[in-house]
């Protein structure tokens, strides 16, 4: 069958996507029971398995993960020979953060501008609908599919607490497979068919500072007594150099990216940042965002603005993550961290530094024959070559998967792309993307087949 038969039924497959991507985006499937009901996973979870099996996918099973949450897990057995793929994506989803800030409701998916809108629509629910499509065009073109079939999606990647990765590491036959697509990134800019090669590693700490037994009057004790909050202010300030670059004692932070580049101008209009305000850092945009460490302060425990008492505070908060390039050793990084936030601290606080979630970086061997697979699908389905870009977020699963299945290539795309504002308001997807993926996805599948059909 030719390639332009499979894009038509794409194509004519995606009125019934954006009514399935409307359905799995009404679910508020965040992983955590502190902000949502478990039983909106749980029909995400439902949904999912039952979408999968009407594709006719067998073994399609929802189970329970160490973490408290659910995957799905679904097969199909091929042609005798043809190799395995696993196809990988999450159902769980960010929280909607600021609902005033929503344009539409962020758990109702809405067409806006040639968009649709909705917490969940690119990342990662719009990724499932990704293979989904696909699946569902080669069954309409070819009558079937040209590999062995698996398929996991997982339900705590956003809380990052390692359900799927705990599971797979005490059932490693489960998800072993040849190639392996994470359905969970995205292209470079739209319409640059672009796999992701390189991700940062991240951990975070926790550091509280105690300088009293309890609030003071400022006017009364302010200027002698040492105030909790500006001793944090002082501690975060020393995260980096007057650049802007990482300052923590121990992390390199000089590398250079090798891949596709990322001009200032685009990174500008793609970050939204303001007129007149700089970017931190030097080096080029990549090498700051793929290839060197970055420190990010997530949130700070303190009175807020509106009500605030004209006190000194005894007591201050702050969450920091650092996100670690390939290369760098993730328990070193953390340890420079908590070394270094221990060292700032100032007037003889108490501090105390937890240690939370991590997980390592991750770079791609692209020299297999599944990139070379992707490479001419992405070819054919965008009409231009495909680039190799970094990813400055984190999978931590992509390592578990590659110490069970050493020999297995990974493979990361998606419909994610700049513009979709995934992880905060107004997040959304553009359905050429998804279209022009899930023709990648099929064609790909084909392609990966040829040798083992033509043995």
């Amino acid at each position: 069958m030719t390639q332009q038969s499979l894009a038509a039924a794409v194509r004519s497959l995606m009125p019934r996507a954006k009514a399935d991507l409307a359905e799995l985006v009404a679910f508020p499937s965040v992983a955590d029971p502190r902000q949502f009901a478990v039983e909106e996973c749980e029909k995400a979870a439902r949904w999912v398995a039952d979408a999968f099996a009407a594709e006719g996918l067998t073994g399609v099973r929802v189970f329970d993960t160490p973490d408290g949450t659910q995957s799905v897990y679904a097969e199909l057995p091929g042609p005798a020979g043809a190799p395995t793929v696993l196809l990988y994506s999450h159902y769980d989803v960010q929280p909607p953060m600021d609902a005033a800030s929503w344009l539409s409701p962020a758990f109702e998916l809405t067409e806006r501008d040639g968009r649709w809108y909705g917490r969940g629509a690119a990342d990662c629910k719009g990724n499932i609908l990704m293979h989904l499509t696909a699946l569902r065009a080669l069954r309409e073109v070819d009558g079937g599919f040209p590999v062995n079939l698996k398929v996991i999606i997982e339900g705590s990647e956003e809380q990052g607490t390692g359900g799927l990765q705990q599971y797979a590491e005490a059932h490693p036959e489960l998800l072993a497979a040849d190639v392996i697509v994470i359905g969970d990134t995205g292209n470079f800019t739209a319409g640059l068919p672009t796999v992701t090669a390189s991700l940062r590693g991240v951990t975070e700490v926790e550091i509280a500072l105690s300088t009293l037994t309890g609030n003071l009057h400022s006017g009364a004790f302010g200027g002698a007594a040492p105030d909790a909050l500006l001793a944090l202010v002082r501690v975060l300030a020393t995260l980096h150099d007057e650049h802007g670059d990482v300052a923590v004692d121990g992390l390199r932070a000089d590398q250079v990216w090798q891949g596709v580049e990322y001009t200032e101008e685009q990174f500008r209009t793609d970050a939204k940042v303001l007129d007149g305000v700089a970017l931190i850092g030097t080096g080029t945009v990549a090498d700051r965002l793929w290839a060197r460490p970055s420190v990010s302060v997530l949130g700070i425990d303190a009175p807020p603005v509106v009500g605030a008492a004209s006190a000194v505070q005894a007591e201050a908060k702050a969450k920091v993550s650092l996100r670690i390039p390939p290369g760098m050793e993730l328990k070193g990084a953390q340890d420079a961290l908590v070394a270094h936030l221990e060292a700032a601290v100032p007037f003889g606080a108490q501090a105390t530094v937890t240690r939370l979630s991590g997980g390592k970086p991750f770079s791609a061997d692209t020299s297999g024959r599944a990139y070379e697979a992707m490479g001419g699908a992405m070819l054919e389905a965008f009409g231009s070559e495909m680039v190799i870009s970094g990813e400055g977020g984190s999978i931590p699963l992509c390592n578990a998967l590659r110490t069970l299945y050493p020999d297995a290539e990974i493979v990361l795309i998606g419909v994610e792309e700049p513009t979709t504002q995934i992880h905060a308001v107004n997040e959304s997807v553009d359905p050429l993307e998804l279209e022009r993926m899930a023709l990648t996805e099929a064609l790909f599948l084909r392609r990966y087949a040829e040798p083992a059909r033509q043995a």
